[in-house]
């Protein structure tokens, strides 16, 4: 049995806020405004994962009216959407994901966003896609007003 997820994420930025994406940290003029690290590649990933499994989005895990997630590493998130997939007995065929930015240029920080997502749902790297993509100067994404992230990934139950 197979199961597919989607999972979308958007942060506003503001000036000299760090910007973390997929636990790397990225030098930027702009930096994601959230209640948690805000990293929002993960948040996505971390909704795939729930919605895969139907259990709900990551607000309904873990709220952002909860002070025990104030500035909590998105990783956690991350790391239990995991261990419910598991306990499910599912595991991650593939992710494929977007972060949608005008600045900076991720292609620097890709593969090491790649490393980190394999390495917290245990998978080969080469079934992580991670893709950068800017606004060209469209939208929000593209006035440097706000990240957006999107997600999908594939589980397949284990026999």
């Amino acid at each position: 049995m197979y199961r597919i997820g989607f999972g979308n994420d958007i942060h506003r930025l503001e000036k000299d806020k760090p910007l973390i994406l997929g636990g790397v940290r990225v030098e930027s003029e702009f930096g994601a405004v959230g209640h948690s690290d805000a990293d929002a590649l993960f948040h996505a990933v971390t909704d795939a994962i729930f919605g895969a499994l139907a259990l709900g989005d990551i607000g309904s895990h873990f709220s952002d009216q909860d002070e025990r997630w104030k500035n909590a590493d998105s990783l956690t998130f991350l790391s239990e959407a995991a261990r419910l997939m598991k306990e499910k007995a599912f595991r991650v065929v593939n992710v494929d994901s977007v972060i949608n930015l005008e600045t900076p240029k991720l292609r620097p920080h890709i593969d090491l966003m790649r490393e980190n997502l394999a390495r917290a749902l245990e998978i080969e790297i080469d079934r992580v896609s991670v893709k950068a993509k800017t606004g060209e100067k469209v939208d929000a994404v593209g006035s440097r007003l706000a990240i957006k992230t999107e997600a999908v990934v594939l589980l397949e139950k284990k026999l």
